[in-house]
């Protein structure tokens, strides 16, 4: 799985575990593509602290999925559906599938 993908499954799965500081730096540097020095900048803190939060940040995010697998089982439950969608000739089958996907 693509880097930036799998981190921002995590978030979006565990992102709200983090504290709101923690959320609004990796928010910053992870999702927005803003560089370490820009947020240390605008947060008032040391290009090291935002690099350092930014890897205790994904450490967390990684445990989180390791103990809970939720990331995991909706990327098994999406390919699933999926294969059913491609498969079905039915088409009651075909647009509940494709609502599950969309909701996904």
């Amino acid at each position: 799985m693509n880097e930036i993908v799998e981190k921002t499954l995590l978030y979006d799965f565990y992102g709200e575990l983090l504290t709101k500081h923690q959320q609004q730096i990796y928010e910053e540097v992870v999702l927005n593509d803003y560089s370490l020095s820009e947020v240390a900048a605008e947060l008032n803190i040391s290009r090291q602290g935002v690099h350092d939060m930014i890897r205790r940040c994904n450490i967390a995010l990684h445990e989180y999925e390791d103990k809970l697998h939720l990331v995991e089982k909706f990327i098994s439950i999406r390919e699933k559906v999926n294969e059913i969608h491609e498969l079905t000739t039915d088409e009651k089958i075909k647009n509940l599938s494709f609502e599950i996907l969309e909701e996904l």
